[in-house]
C-alpha cells in the first residue's frame, strides 16, 4: 500500500520522463501527460473517475515488461535535446501543416455539407498551424540559443550575459502557456473527429487526413513532453548555477 501511495503521488510527467513507454497507459485513459504533466497520478485519476490503484498497476506492468528500448532523453545534454526538438519535431510540424491544410480544405468542399464538423476541425487546425509557427520561431530564435549559450558557458567555465528577457523562466512560462492552448485545441479536434475515427462514408482522403491528424497530435504530445518535463526544468536549474 505504501508503494502504491508513493507511485500515486508521483507526477505524470515524471513517469513519462523516466520511461516514455508509460505514455501509452496515460493516453489509453485520455490523461494528458504533456501539458498537464505536473499533476500527480492520484489527482488525474480523481478528475477522470479512474481507480488510481488500477492505473498504477498498469504503469508498473509496463515498467517491468521487457527491456526499456525507449530513448533516455533525460540523459542528453541540453543543447543536444534542444537541437533534436528543433530538427525532428519542429521540422515535422512544418512539413505536415501544408499537407493537412490542403486535405482539410478539400474535405470541407466535398464532405462539409454532410459533415459540418469538418469546418470547425479545419478552423481549429488552421489556428493551431499559425500559433505553432510563431511559437517555434520564438523557441528557435530566443529560448533555444540561450540554452545553448548556457551549456557552452558551463563547459568553458565562463560567465554568461543576462538575457533581455531577464530569466529563462519568463520565456518558458510563455511557451508552457502556449503549449496548454495547443493541447486544448487538439482535445477539441480529437472530440470532433471521434478520436480520429472517420465516418462510414469516408473516402480515402478522409481516412488519410484523420490518420495524419492522429499522428500529428501524438508527435505534438511527445514534442511538448520533451520541453515541459525535461528541457524546461533542466534549463531553469542550469541558469541557477550562474546566479
Amino acid at each position: 500500500m505504501e508503494t502504491l501511495n508513493k507511485d500515486a503521488q508521483k507526477e505524470i510527467g515524471q513517469f513519462v520522463a523516466d520511461d516514455f513507454r508509460t505514455a501509452a497507459v496515460f493516453s489509453k485513459y485520455k490523461i494528458d501527460f504533456c501539458c498537464n504533466g505536473n499533476k500527480t497520478v492520484e489527482v488525474a485519476c480523481d478528475k477522470k473517475g479512474i481507480d488510481s490503484k488500477m492505473l498504477v498497476d498498469e504503469l508498473n506492468e509496463v515498467l517491468k515488461s521487457g527491456t526499456n528500448e525507449s530513448i533516455d532523453y533525460k540523459s542528453w545534454p541540453l543543447d543536444l535535446l534542444a537541437e533534436y526538438i528543433e530538427k525532428k519535431h519542429h521540422r515535422y510540424v512544418e512539413e505536415k501543416i501544408p499537407v493537412l491544410r490542403q486535405f482539410l480544405d478539400k474535405l470541407c468542399r466535398v464532405h462539409g455539407e454532410r459533415h459540418p464538423e469538418l469546418f470547425k476541425i479545419n478552423e481549429l487546425f488552421t489556428a493551431s498551424a499559425a500559433e505553432l509557427a510563431s511559437h517555434m520561431k520564438k523557441e528557435e530564435l530566443i529560448l533555444f540559443p540561450f540554452v545553448k549559450r548556457m551549456v557552452n558557458a558551463t563547459i568553458k567555465n565562463e560567465a554568461i550575459q543576462s538575457p533581455q528577457f531577464g530569466t529563462v523562466e519568463n520565456p518558458i512560462a510563455m511557451m508552457k502557456h502556449e503549449h496548454d492552448t495547443e493541447g486544448e485545441r487538439f482535445r477539441e479536434i480529437a472530440e470532433l473527429t471521434n478520436n480520429y475515427n472517420p465516418p462510414a462514408d469516408a473516402c480515402n482522403t478522409y481516412k488519410v487526413t484523420y490518420a495524419m491528424l492522429d499522428e500529428f497530435e501524438k508527435d505534438l504530445h511527445l514534442h511538448i513532453h520533451l520541453e515541459n518535463n525535461i528541457l524546461f526544468p533542466k534549463a531553469v536549474k542550469l541558469e541557477q548555477q550562474f546566479v
